[in-house]
């Protein structure tokens, strides 16, 4: 069995179509159909049924492809690290991030890393805080930037760069939009505008809410955070926000608020697998973040 072999029959299953996987290729369709023909009598299987033009995997064909895909991942990864052991300074760094560290956060830190390495590419990943644990502990992305860290356990280790606060954001016809700050209670009768449920950040402003005597009405959700902004500018609620996210986006007709009793803070950080190694290029770039987020602290 060659890799040549593999390759022309991962393409052919993915389009099911002999000249499409040839073209795609950019090889004869005689010579996809005889390795076809080759790996199937090497495996004395069939691994596809003919219907016409098309062809479908066969139920032995599906098994087999998940493997190959496997094999073709595994190949792909070891390639990739000898190529980066070489030059690190010309890899990939596969990185995912939340929509409240997308704007700002995440951006800055990245445009920095590539004056400094500018062959550096980036794998981003944008999601909920949830998914992006597991997509570091199944190996889908190498890194994820969070905020709040979680604890590290078994699986993932976190390391926090920062804490910031939450603001809250008002719109600028609310009663209390005159105000230079406000204790959490005076929110305790409005409407709120928060993530949907499975969001960090919605569990955050509940949280603090109740331990503050009060279960936050929430009449709209908002999947990223500027969803969340012009729900309040349009004056259908209020919400608890990073402080952060607003640093250059302001929305228009409303208000920034600190709040001083309690204050609502969360960390930022990195987590990365307990289980394997970052690349030479990720582990670069994740030494970068750390004393880029010292250097900023330190200066403010």
């Amino acid at each position: 069995m060659e890799l040549r072999q593999i390759e022309y029959f991962i393409e052919v299953a993915k389009r099911e179509h002999m000249t499409e996987a040839a073209a795609a290729l950019h090889v004869a369709q005689s010579a996809v159909s005889r390795q076809i023909f080759n790996l199937e009598a090497e495996l004395g299987v069939h691994l596809f049924f003919r219907e016409g033009r098309t062809i479908k995997l066969t139920p032995i064909g599906k098994t087999f492809l998940n493997h190959m895909q496997q094999v073709v991942d595994v190949i792909n990864e070891a390639k990739r690290e000898l190529e980066e052991s070489l030059d690190p300074e010309k890899g990939t760094v596969r990185i995912g991030f939340p929509s409240s560290l997308a704007a700002n956060v995440l951006p800055n830190v990245i445009s920095a890393f590539r004056k400094q390495y500018p062959n550096v590419r980036f794998t981003l990943k944008q999601g909920a805080y949830v998914h992006l644990i597991d997509s570091v502990i199944k190996g889908d992305i190498s890194m994820a930037l969070l905020g709040p860290t979680p604890p590290s356990d078994k699986k993932i280790e976190s390391e926090i760069f920062f804490t910031e606060e939450l603001v809250a954001l008002v719109s600028e016809n609310h009663p209390l939009a005159q105000k230079s700050s406000l204790k959490l209670s005076e929110l305790q009768n409005d409407s709120f505008v928060l993530y949907p449920p499975g969001f960090i950040l919605r569990d955050v402003v509940i949280d603090a809410c109740r331990q503050h005597g009060f279960e936050p009405n929430v009449a709209f959700e908002g999947e990223d955070t500027d969803a969340i902004k012009g729900l309040v500018a349009a004056g259908l609620g209020v919400t608890l926000i990073p402080e952060i996210t607003l640093v250059d986006s302001l929305p228009r007709s409303t208000v920034k608020l600190r709040i001083k009793d309690p204050q609502v803070r969360r960390s930022v950080g990195v987590i990365v697998p307990t289980d394997r190694s970052l690349m030479p290029t990720e582990q670069l770039f994740h030494d970068f973040m750390r004393d880029f987020f010292n250097q900023l602290q330190g200066f403010q």
